[in-house]
């Protein structure tokens, strides 16, 4: 069967716009399929982008030329960076966005890609082939979709991006509606045709707080909190900010509040037993806050505008499935919101999702070659955790569907070390997703190493070599990483000695010896602007710089340490477990990690590694077993999952 596109993306959400963008960089033709073109780039939740951890992939994202980082850029109007107050690693740059821009910004991207094709229409089932037969629904890969009116578009690989479409069913007290978001019908065709084909799916849920008309709220008792200045891009290809900054609000929830919501308790979707899907332990609905937290008097609310020219306010942290009176009743009893009218009221809404431990590390599903899946699908919640996720899918589609045309790798693929997306990928397929996955600093073992500071620095040479980073990108990385090296030569060359140091009020080092200016930036509180005093010629480093820079000198000695343990780590972790290893033949694995191992394929060691239910003591028989084997069977026989990806 000939394919029309080289890849065929479903849903115009953040994972599937980051995907066809990255596919189509990697020189794929595309087609974006979607129920509505005109809400291609919807922001369905709060309008705000990055976060703790969130702002990391943000970064990351935008270091391989994703096109996250440049929209908000063009759309953010409240730029903060979080936790300023810690260490650098966990700093988290944040915008909320005027909701309308950022759909702009992301439908121009797309419309100016002439290797994008974007089809208005709903997709009820997939195209599965096989060699033999052509067209067969009994046979193991994925050549295309079918559209709900018959239509049927062919591809070499397909990225399914349903975000919460896929059943989607919203509460809102005891009504029911099918949807996949306000407004919207949900993907049942595709829902059912996924649960024919016997994939391992479960059901999540995640809600929205009610919107606000802000003329009818009395922004004058209430605390504002203001924009940084200057406001900090997330993208390295932004030189400054011209959107114009604003103000958001802060109020907290009352006794009163709580008191509502106690009584009308029964009445919450959430607790009533409507809702089967598990929901965000770290996004909580305001009923389960106040039920989890009975001890609390209140709890912040963040009124956030959706836009510059739009009256309706976001307030965030009162996420709600309550009735329509009883949010009217819940609002109006806080302070600022005594009069204030409710343009929409809240709701929770649960989906289908598959488990994402189906799937590979490209994120192809194993049961279905030429099947990729990003975004809530996977069982994640959150913009920036689904665009991650296109993006990397829509990649590895691409290279697929290549077959090695354009570079001899088959897959691209970030690991623990690399990166907070590998963190999130290797999380989602070695332990699934018992609630949505969120993503937080925490979660990442390497956080000095992975700041958001330096994710180019970290990944957009990686993008080049695999193709997914454009002309324009490469340049201003090497012009930008040649600025870096001409900085860190600058610091290392200029020496001062104690008396010296001491005399430009600068800590004199105890042995009296002399010290660079690289030196004297690994001491708390020591910046280029403070040495600069001493050495006049640090005045040539852009600013823009600076923060980098400090940072890469400050945690210079432990991310030395941290990149030997991870260098020792990959030497195991990377070894690749043959799709056809007998496990029943390896000494010293019990029966329970037989079925553990035969039952989750794992492809790495280190993936093994993560496999709740798995000791230490049996991924070290695996790995005994590889090596004892090395020289013999397994190191003639090409690994077969590499073998599938090439042949897609």
């Amino acid at each position: 069967m000939k394919s029309a596109f080289d890849v065929i993306v479903v849903g115009g959400g953040h994972a599937g716009c980051e995907a066809a963008a990255a596919a189509s960089r990697m020189g794929a033709s595309v087609a974006l399929v979607t129920m509505r073109a005109g809400r291609i780039g919807e922001m369905s939740c709060n309008p705000a982008i990055g976060g703790l951890g969130k702002g990391h992939l943000v970064r990351e994202i935008d270091a391989l030329d994703g096109l996250m980082g440049r929209a908000i850029d063009r759309a953010g109007i409240q730029f903060r960076m979080l936790n300023k107050s810690r260490g650098p690693a966990v700093h988290g740059p944040r915008a909320q966005a005027d909701r309308a821009l950022y759909r702009t910004a992301i439908q121009d991207f797309l419309n100016e890609d002439d290797n994008i094709t974007i089809i208005e229409a709903a997709v009820g089932d997939l195209v599965v082939v096989d060699n033999a037969s052509g067209l067969s629904h009994d046979s193991q890969q994925v050549k295309g979709v079918i559209c709900e009116d018959g239509r049927i578009v062919t591809a070499a690989s397909v990225v399914l991006t349903t975000g919460t479409f896929l059943g989607g069913l919203i509460h809102l007290g005891d009504e029911r509606t099918q949807a996949g978001r306000i407004g919207e019908a949900p993907s049942n065709m595709l829902a059912a045709r996924l649960a024919k084909l016997a994939l391992p799916l479960g059901r999540l849920k995640t809600g929205t707080p009610p919107r606000l008309d802000g003329r009818t709220i009395d922004w004058s008792v209430l605390e504002m909190q203001p924009a940084d200045d200057p406001p900090i891009p997330f993208s390295m290809m932004t030189t400054r900010i011209t959107v114009p900054q604003i103000e958001c609000g802060i109020t907290r929830t009352t006794a009163e509040t709580h008191r509502i919501i106690v009584e009308s308790m029964h009445l919450s979707a959430v607790f009533n037993g409507n809702i089967s899907g598990q929901g965000p332990r770290y996004c909580p609905s305001i009923e389960d806050k106040v039920n989890r937290f009975a001890d609390k008097e209140s709890h912040q609310l963040f009124l956030e505008p959706e836009g510059l020219e739009d009256h309706t306010i976001y307030p965030n942290g009162i996420s709600t499935s309550l009735p329509r009176d009883v949010q009217d009743a819940l609002v109006k009893s806080i302070p600022g919101l005594e009069q204030t009218v409710i343009i929409q009221h809240g709701y929770a809404i649960e989906y289908d999702f598959v488990d994402p431990r189906a799937l590979r590390q490209t994120l192809e599903l194993r049961a279905l070659p030429g099947l990729y899946l990003a975004g809530q699908i996977n069982g994640t919640t959150g913009y920036e955790e689904a665009a991650a996720q296109g993006l990397m899918a829509g990649v590895n589609a691409a290279l697929a569907a290549s077959s090695g045309a354009r570079t001899d790798k088959t897959s691209f693929t970030l690991d623990r070390a690399d990166a907070y997306i590998g963190v999130m990928i290797d999380d989602l397929i070695s332990k699934g997703a018992p609630e949505p996955y969120r993503m937080f600093t925490s979660r990442a073992e390497y956080r000095l190493l992975l700041r958001a500071d330096n994710a180019d620095q970290r990944l957009t040479e990686k993008g080049i070599a695999i193709g997914c980073v454009g002309q324009a990108r490469h340049t201003a990385w090497q012009t930008k990483n040649k600025a870096l090296e001409k900085a860190k030569t600058v610091l290392a060359t200029l020496t001062a000695s104690g008396k010296e140091l001491a005399a430009a009020d600068l800590p004199k080092p105890r042995d009296g010896g002399k010290r660079s200016a690289a030196d004297m930036l690994s001491l708390e509180g020591i910046t280029i602007d403070r040495l600069t005093h001493l050495w006049p010629s640090l005045g040539t480093i852009e600013s823009l710089f600076h923060a980098q820079l400090e940072a890469d000198y400050r945690y210079a000695g432990y991310v030395a340490r941290q990149k030997a343990d991870i260098d020792a780590l990959r030497r195991d972790e990377a070894t690749l477990i043959p799709d056809d290893l007998d496990f029943s033949v390896i000494g010293g694995l019990s029966a329970e990690a037989q079925d553990v191992l035969k039952q989750r394929q794992p492809e790495t060691i280190g993936q093994a590694n993560r496999l709740p239910g798995l000791t230490p003591a049996s991924v070290v028989a695996v790995l005994r077993h590889l090596r004892r084997h090395a020289d013999a069977a397994y190191s003639q026989k090409p690994n077969t999952s590499a073998m599938r990806r090439e042949m897609t």
